[in-house]
């Protein structure tokens, strides 16, 4: 029984030494892995016209510093804030099909994802339109919002509402503006202006709003904006 005893004190110590291992042992390396370069647009370029809806979207190859295998996403949508996104597609080549309706403006960027998950900044964001059926008129592109800052919080009862709005025909544009406490807002608070700007005043303090600006030109042409939100302190 003693003999036990000693033997197995004997083999415990073999097992905790051999685990100890040895000082100065090699710590194990951790491969760095680099995320692939943006890819650069092609097809569609800024305010194009694709004559078909089915649009074929173009890129050049990214690369990779670490040589993997690169997946590129490219997403469209109908506001250049990407809400929400219409289309998302997964690419391994340098071109995409995409199918959208006709007559419409339409916003595209991409980016570049490597096999360890790795990725790229998005591309800049470019707009686009397709061409509608026998109209000679394209609709504007939707408003764009530059101030307040996208839910800010503003320290007063007054604050200037602002965006910017395009249209590719050069046409003439106009303005209504939707403000109110709802998250779909449904108050017309201004109706064919030619401003991009709205005075609010007289806001309630603690409060939360929402605004949304629809653009239309002179032949017909409608964009709704999306909703925007700011508070009041």
């Amino acid at each position: 029984m003693k003999n036990t005893y000693l033997y197995t004190l004997v083999v415990l110590c073999l097992i905790m030494f051999s685990c100890g291992g040895e000082e100065g042992s090699e710590e194990v390396q951790i491969e760095e892995n680099t995320a692939p370069t943006v890819p650069n647009m092609i097809f569609p370029l800024e305010n194009e016209i694709c004559t078909d809806n089915n649009v074929v979207f173009q890129w050049s190859a990214s690369t990779d510093a670490e040589s993997n295998r690169i997946t590129y996403r490219i997403e469209v949508a109908e506001n250049s804030s990407f809400s929400p996104i219409l289309h998302v597609q997964e690419s391994f080549s340098e071109s995409r099909l995409i199918s959208l309706d006709r007559g419409k403006a339409y916003y595209w960027r991409i980016k570049a994802v490597d096999s360890r998950a790795a990725a790229s900044e998005y591309s800049e964001t470019v707009p686009f339109l397709t061409e509608g059926e026998g109209v000679s008129n394209h609709i504007p592109f939707a408003p764009a919002l530059v101030a307040p800052a996208l839910n800010a919080e503003i320290d007063a009862t007054n604050v200037i509402l602002s965006w910017t709005s395009s249209d590719i025909d050069s046409d003439p544009l106009t303005f209504d503006v939707f403000l109110d406490t709802n998250e779909n807002p449904t108050t017309k608070v201004a109706e064919n202006q030619t401003e991009t700007i709205y005075n609010a005043t007289n806001l309630l303090p603690s409060t939360k709003y929402y605004f949304r600006v629809v653009v239309k030109d002179d032949k017909g042409g409608i964009s709704t904006g999306q909703v925007w939100s700011f508070s009041t302190k």
